[in-house]
């Protein structure tokens, strides 16, 4: 059950990135439009390819680090999966920072998480053929309903509708890179996907309206926060590869399951954490009612955790 631990741990990785997300595209002194932030996640996404260079120290590879020498000039399929990867995941992103952008990050993570797992399970079971156990099922339900419930914590309609977008958007992504992998392997797979990004992100310059709406806003931005967003976005390029590399051991289904405990880890971090964070990065509402109602979410979410290992 390595990939379960390792995707565990990418979906705490993805909670911190969650937060400073919230924070960047809600501070209209920061990065407020949500279509650049994509712009330079995506771009910087495809930028993990260079992680292939540190394959060419001995014993890296044995500990799951990518190996160059198993790339392979890519078919037809390869390149146009690599390409709907890259396209999916950018629609994702825009519509989940547009949500951030609208609500916390605590109401908006975990029920993207729980739309892409659902979305996930049955996208598996048409495109890969995949089943589950009896006790996947159950955890995956457990998982998608209790972060389902947040949704009573949205307060537009149209935050609704982009979140499900997102979720949708991202299960899409994930069934199409467990495809890439399925189809080649996960070495092979991951770099062209790599590429893939750099090359779909840089064609939008292509586009007269996106050129200038991408230079405008990257003029607006200062050094520091361009140094922000690096430091945000590498970090999500490590959370993205240990999901990745669950997505290829374990089912993709489940990885994205896995996603309503960023609705822990951010509650977590927002509990501990609330007094040094921007105030516009958490959820600061801590009336009783409120903070029962979370804690009725952990639970459910926990034991759905819990099943999936038993």
């Amino acid at each position: 059950m390595t990939w379960l631990l390792l995707a565990t741990v990418g979906q705490f990785l993805n909670a911190i990135v969650a937060i400073f997300d919230k924070y960047i595209v809600s501070d209209t002194n920061v990065l407020p439009k949500p279509f650049v932030y994509a712009f330079y996640s995506c771009l910087v996404t495809g930028f993990w390819v260079l992680i292939y260079i540190f394959s060419f120290i001995p014993g890296l590879t044995n500990v799951g680090l990518p190996a160059l020498s198993n790339v392979q000039v890519p078919t037809i399929q390869v390149v146009a999966m690599s390409f709907l990867a890259a396209y999916t995941f950018f629609i994702a992103l825009v519509s989940m920072f547009d949500a951030l952008k609208r609500a916390d990050a605590s109401s908006t993570m975990p029920i993207i998480g729980s739309i892409s797992a659902l979305s996930s399970f049955g996208l598996s079971y048409v495109f890969l053929g995949e089943s589950l156990s009896d006790n996947f099922i159950i955890g995956v339900v457990l998982l998608s309903v209790g972060t389902m419930l947040v949704a009573q914590t949205l307060p537009k309609a149209t935050v609704v509708l982009q979140v499900l977008h997102s979720g949708l958007f991202f299960a899409l992504h994930y069934i199409t890179m467990k495809g890439l992998f399925l189809e080649t392997s996960f070495d092979d797979g991951f770099f062209w996907s790599r590429v893939g990004f750099v090359l779909f992100t840089l064609s939008l310059l292509l586009v007269p309206a996106y050129l200038d709406k991408i230079r405008n806003q990257t003029k607006e931005t200062s050094a520091k926060t361009g140094g922000i967003v690096l430091l945000v976005k590498l970090l999500a390029g490590v959370a993205a590869f240990m999901l990745l590399r669950a997505t290829d051991m374990g089912d993709v289904a489940v990885v994205q399951a896995l996603g309503g405990l960023q609705y822990v880890f951010i509650l977590l971090i927002s509990l501990l954490f609330a007094h040094w964070l921007p105030e516009s990065a958490v959820d600061r509402d801590m009336r009783p009612q409120v903070f029962l109602r979370k804690m009725l979410y952990i639970v459910v979410i926990l034991t759905g955790f819990v099943v999936l290992f038993t």
